[in-house]
């Protein structure tokens, strides 16, 4: 989502700015802006619409001084990605950036208007600072004014706020929202997260929801909800653990993806111990009756890829929910449930959400989160790290690959615990699980054969994906991929539904892509892809050399994938659905590592 950045330095800080929301463009957005104030006092602002370089642009030619300052990049919600709309949003002697959304702006905005004063743009952020700006001019300090607005806000949010006569202040806030501060020497920083902050410090300090904070260069006082005094632990974070760099790949996600089989081998390395596994005190299956898996897109189908595994291996029932519909449906809990929220940044507002409905109706809440210094993380009884490292391209590869591998020792540590397999089974199925990264390195080369294939897909307006079991949540990944990346319509279904009415869909335009391993399902899967070829649909078999040569006949391109991993194949066959996606993008011009609309961390519901 959004990003904020703010500086009290000792030198220019404009240039800064700039260069720590680039670190922040993998959230994803649309308009960016600086704001700062200069040694005489006085407060101004620079707005961009587009990518950053255009800010930068501004900035050359108008240039802002001061050594104080605060910055933004906008996922735009109230309102379209135009320079009025862009923050930081400005009120005479206040400017505001702030992530998040104001539910109650509309009410704000009423009685704002009923003062005579009238908003510059259509976001929910502008109140804010009109508010701020209003009690200034009733003789409030900054920090007064700040908190007085601060209590009027309903929602979710992250703010940070900029004062005119102010070169030594920033005052930040945050409910829901994340936000960390940065301790330098005679500086200090804040910032959406720890990777804007890494040039400057490795000493962070997260906020907790609801607190408020005020910066000076001599450092920071942080207050709870209720206004008191409060001591945050400072943490130290690992900079090189926050590098962004393409390391020679033309694109972030071609890194990333090509980083798979080292960062499983990491998972495993920390959860897998000989024919051990090595999990937390205390997170034992014996006695749990249900399981509820939820997270939010490819976070969403990784728990949908492991429902397969919990209930398989572990006759453990399992639910998987959108985490977005979960606690609205109101859903019946046990208390000798356990809840697994999956998220890849671990702030994900939906998510988070989610947990904090089921922490009152279960035994036990999971937080499966690439980032152990987040939200999620924090408020789970267990967080269990993902070790993805940073992901900078939106549309997630390794962390939902790596989310798989957490979810996969959990199936088998719940099916062991329960009785279902016995320590020879456990020892065979962690043999399965430690081949998938040298497998992985195998599927890797497929990159070149996709590449050929993407020729195609780009010329397409609709896809179809197809896959049975625990290859059918694969496949709805391999759709989402598609339309995240080149925009193109893609669908994934269980190929038994194909004749329950997607098939009404197949023509000679239609390409199909059929994920058929060679298994126990798959005579039923080739089944349902040669009613696809009898209407003509033009068919991406996607199988191990058994599979290609049993069916391949007909179909009008093949990938070959390498046969093994034994039950945690799902996990190889995510390989060509993220090359595909890839290179059909480049293929269409689109902007890979940053596709339109979307967001790398979703902050907002």
């Amino acid at each position: 989502m959004c990003g904020i950045i703010g500086i009290l330095g000792s030198h220019e800080v404009s240039p800064q700015l700039v260069e720590a929301l680039r670190r922040l463009e993998y959230r994803g957005y649309d308009s960016a802006g600086v704001a700062t104030v200069d040694a005489s006092g006085r407060l101004d602002r620079r707005r961009a619409v587009g990518k950053l370089v255009n800010l930068s642009d501004r900035l050359v030619h108008d240039p802002l001084p001061g050594h104080v300052g605060i910055g933004h990049t906008r996922w735009a919600t109230h309102g379209a990605a135009t320079e009025a709309n862009a923050h930081p949003h400005q009120s005479g002697p206040v400017a505001v950036v702030h992530n998040g959304i104001i539910e109650n702006f509309r009410e704000l905005r009423a009685e704002l208007q009923e003062l005579g004063i009238q908003p510059q743009s259509q976001t929910d952020t502008e109140t804010v600072a009109l508010w701020t700006a209003h009690y200034l001019q009733q003789g409030m300090s900054p920090l007064e004014a700040a908190r007085r607005t601060l209590s009027r806000l309903d929602g979710a949010f992250a703010l940070a706020f900029l004062f005119e006569g102010q070169a030594d202040l920033l005052i930040a806030a945050r409910k829901g929202s994340p936000l960390a501060i940065g301790h330098g020497t005679n500086e200090m920083f804040l910032g959406s997260d720890a990777v804007a902050l890494a040039p400057f410090t490795d000493r962070i300090t997260y906020l907790e929801d609801g607190d408020h904070a005020v910066l000076t260069r001599a450092g920071v006082d942080v207050f709870d909800a209720a206004g008191q005094p409060v001591q945050r632990a400072t943490n130290r974070i690992d900079v090189g653990a926050t590098a962004i760099d393409k390391g020679g790949y033309r694109h972030f996600m071609a890194k990333e993806i090509a980083e798979q089989p080292a960062v499983i081998g990491d998972v495993l390395n920390h959860y897998v111990k000989d024919d051990r596994i090595i999990l937390p005190e205390g997170l034992d299956f014996t006695d749990v009756d249900r399981i509820s898996l939820v997270g939010c897109g490819t976070a969403h189908l990784a728990g949908h890829v492991a429902k397969y595994w919990f209930e398989q291996l572990a006759g453990l029932p399992c639910d998987i929910d959108v985490a977005s519909e979960f606690r609205y449906r109101e859903p019946p809990l046990s208390d000798r449930s356990w809840f697994v929220a999956i998220s890849q940044s671990g702030e994900t507002a939906d998510t988070l959400a989610a947990l904090h409905y089921a922490r009152a109706h279960v035994a036990r809440t999971v937080g499966l989160v690439n980032v152990g210094t987040s939200a999620i993380a924090r408020d789970s009884d267990v967080a269990l790290p993902t070790l993805a490292g940073i992901e900078v391209s939106v549309a997630s590869s390794k962390a939902f690959t790596c989310q798989l591998a957490v979810l996969a020792v959990l199936a088998l540590k719940a099916a062991h615990d329960r009785g279902r397999i016995d320590d020879q089974a456990l020892a065979a199925h962690l043999r399965d699980l430690r081949s998938v990264p040298a497998l992985l390195s195998q599927a890797l080369a497929l990159t070149d054969d996709c590449r050929k294939h993407a020729d195609w897909l780009a010329t397409a307006r609709d896809v179809l994906y197809l896959g049975r079991g625990a290859l059918y949540p694969v496949a709805l990944e391999g759709a989402l991929k598609l339309k995240e990346l080149s925009y193109i319509h893609a669908e994934g279904y269980a190929s038994g539904e194909l004749k329950h009415g997607p098939i009404a869909l197949i023509d000679g335009d239609v390409p199909v892509v059929v994920l058929a391993p060679h298994d126990a399902l798959f005579d039923k899967t080739i089944s349902n892809m040669q009613e696809v070829m009898a209407r003509h649909g033009r068919v991406l078999l996607i199988s191990d050399a058994g599979g290609i040569a049993a069916a391949g006949e007909g179909v009008t391109a093949s990938l070959t994938l390498p046969s093994g991993g034994g039950v945690f194949q799902p996990m190889l066959y995510a390989v060509p659905m993220q090359y595909l996606a890839y290179h059909t993008a480049v293929a269409k011009g689109t902007d890979v590592d940053q596709p339109r609309n979307l967001a790398k961390s979703v902050t907002v519901e």
